[in-house]
């Protein structure tokens, strides 16, 4: 007896990506923490006026990072927080402390996750799931500035 199939895809759609779109995205961070970027990356594909494609985030730092999480209990970012924080103390005996003790452990959490991600667009809206958001992490303690490059990659209406 086969078991039935739960397995399933829509038919694939072909696009001719002819159109890159770029921006810079101009981020202040209120020190350690993390900063929801979807409503921004959303906008950006709308005025982008993407039709299908990708788009992708790249943060131009080494002490903060991006990453797609829940969006829906903020206290899973504060364990994500803590997380980090046991995987990267700053009490580890660090060479590295020249711009302070949180900045050896800030490399470490940035190399963790992730520098730069990619997501869908499909009909016009990024392909997130229902409780996926889009977050800059800041790993440093104290406030920063920060950029993230967004760049769409695809068919525009």
């Amino acid at each position: 007896m086969t078991p039935p199939k739960t397995i399933s895809r829509s038919a694939p759609s072909i696009v001719g990506a002819t159109t890159i779109i770029s921006s810079l995205l101009a981020v202040q961070t209120a020190g350690r923490g993390f900063v929801d970027l979807t409503a921004e990356v959303a906008k950006f594909v709308e005025d982008a006026a993407a039709k299908e494609g990708a788009v992708t985030l790249f943060i131009r730092h080494t002490s903060a990072s991006l990453t797609i999480q829940e969006n829906a209990d903020p206290t899973v970012l504060d364990d994500l927080t803590t997380a980090l924080a046991r995987l990267a103390p700053e009490n580890a005996g660090w060479r590295h402390d020249t711009e302070g003790p949180d900045d050896m452990p800030a490399h470490v959490k940035t190399m963790l996750t992730a520098t730069s991600l990619q997501i869908p667009v499909l009909n016009g809206e990024l392909a997130l799931g229902t409780w996926q958001a889009i977050y800059l992490v800041e790993h440093r303690a104290r406030a920063h500035r920060r950029e993230v490059v967004l760049q769409f990659i695809g068919q525009v209406e």
